[in-house]
């Protein structure tokens, strides 16, 4: 089969005059240019991509998918009986009642504002993954708190006195990894949590304080939650906000995450308009839509590299079309058309775009591997071990086109140049 004459003119085009190297350093650099965009654009976006993923599920592991309540109150009645239905919802996989509030805990040596959560043991494990965050103690120890030793007691010469004083069994609470940094606390320790709403009196409201035992601690990977999240068990959450039988809301669970929205409408079609259903993407909505334009910005500027690659592909034409206007000349004499002799610099572009991006993506590759298997953080000051790499298939295709897009438009004016040519003006004086 033979090829098309553009094709074998525009390939030798990029080779070198001297016999010794295979291609031109023009075309080299101009080639390198793409590679090192193309593995810019790989690298970063198979990084930003892997930091939204991992925020993702540590966020879903610690809050649910989709938080049903009713409109204009936060005391919700009847919630066993809604559970129930919004269980009967395809695709919910299940649902759990939560109270919701904001208190101060103080231990012996400061204090702390957090976001107190009342649930069910038995039920939060069928929505969240706070039972595999447990790094101490047992989400059922909630309901049925352990028997710790009592604090050893001295007396006035320092010494440990043999009868400590009997330890009051109190109801547990589960505290985040940094809160208990906080505080001071651990295992078997003893915080106050105060309720700013208390009873009233004669005069003012006064603030509800009842002690809890720490029963665990729990560490999600989430700063934010880490430092400010507690948990008791729903029903001491009901006495302690003197709530009686109501919540704050119910948690919901679902097969697919991406769809969460549609059955969040579809659990709001079956309760009707006096609840809202909202899913885990418009409750974090500005933090993802923060990461998703940081995604598309980098993607534009590294663009930018890609498109000064594409000077060096314009700057090498130009200078090919300089140096070979007699060859360029003959062809025409001998019949050649202005879009023939476009088509042989448009190819030598494109050709560069596809080594380029061919060179390009497997580097960028390379790039994520090394970053992924041999970058290395402390976790307990990075909350992260290794750089988190994602790689989507759209990204890469993505990026590839884009590419070999640019390379190819890079071509347009020196090939142009090149068509316009005047054969009789190139050869007057040969």
């Amino acid at each position: 089969m033979t090829l098309p004459y553009e094709i074998l003119v525009g390939l030798r085009y990029l080779k070198a005059k001297r016999r010794q190297r295979t291609i031109s350093l023009n075309t080299f650099i101009s080639i390198a240019g793409i590679t090192l965009g193309v593995a810019a654009l790989i690298g970063t976006l198979g990084i930003m991509t892997g930091f939204k993923e991992d925020l993702q599920t540590k966020i879903l592991g610690t809050t649910a998918h989709i938080i049903v309540q009713e409109r204009g109150t936060n005391d919700m009645k009847g919630y066993a009986n809604l559970v129930t239905q919004i269980e009967q919802v395809p695709d919910v996989l299940a649902g759990a009642p939560f109270i919701f509030k904001q208190v101060l805990v103080t231990s012996k040596t400061a204090v702390q504002g957090v976001v107190l959560r009342g649930i069910q043991p038995e039920q939060e494990v069928r929505v969240t993954d706070l039972q595999d965050n447990l790094k101490f103690g047992k989400l059922d120890d909630l309901d049925h708190p352990p028997e710790f030793p009592p604090p050893s007691s001295t007396n006035d010469s320092g010494t440990e006195t043999t009868n400590p004083p009997q330890r009051k069994k109190l109801p547990g609470i589960i505290v985040g990894k940094e809160l208990s940094f906080r505080l001071g606390v651990f295992l078997g320790d003893t915080l106050n949590v105060v309720s700013p709403v208390g009873p009233m009196t004669s005069f003012t409201m006064t603030p509800k304080i009842r002690p809890f035992t720490v029963v665990g601690i729990f560490e999600s990977g989430m700063f934010e939650y880490d430092s400010s999240l507690a948990y008791i068990s729903l029903g001491e959450a009901q006495k302690f906000f003197s709530l009686g039988d109501t919540v704050t809301g119910i948690q919901v669970k679902v097969k697919d995450v991406f769809l969460a929205q549609d059955i969040a409408h579809r659990v709001e079609a079956l309760l009707g308009a006096a609840y809202l259903a909202r899913d885990w993407m418009q409750l974090n909505r500005n933090l993802f839509s923060a990461l998703k334009l940081e995604k598309t910005m980098m993607f534009l500027l590294l663009v930018l590299i890609t498109l000064v690659a594409s000077f060096n592909i314009v700057g090498t034409l130009t200078m090919i079309v300089n140096e070979k206007q007699r060859e360029i000349a003959i062809l025409k004499a001998m019949g050649a058309t202005p879009r023939a002799i476009m088509r042989i610099f448009m190819l030598n572009g494109v050709v560069i775009g596809l080594v380029g991006t061919g060179i390009g993506i497997p580097l960028g590759y390379t790039f994520l591997y090394l970053i992924q298997n041999y970058w290395t953080f402390d976790a307990s000051v990075y909350y992260i071990s290794k750089i988190p790499v994602h790689i989507l298939p759209l990204d890469v295709i993505l990026v590839g086109a884009s590419a070999i897009l640019i390379s190819f438009a890079a071509t347009l004016y020196p090939s142009w140049q090149a068509a316009k040519l005047d054969p009789v003006s190139a050869l007057r004086y040969e």
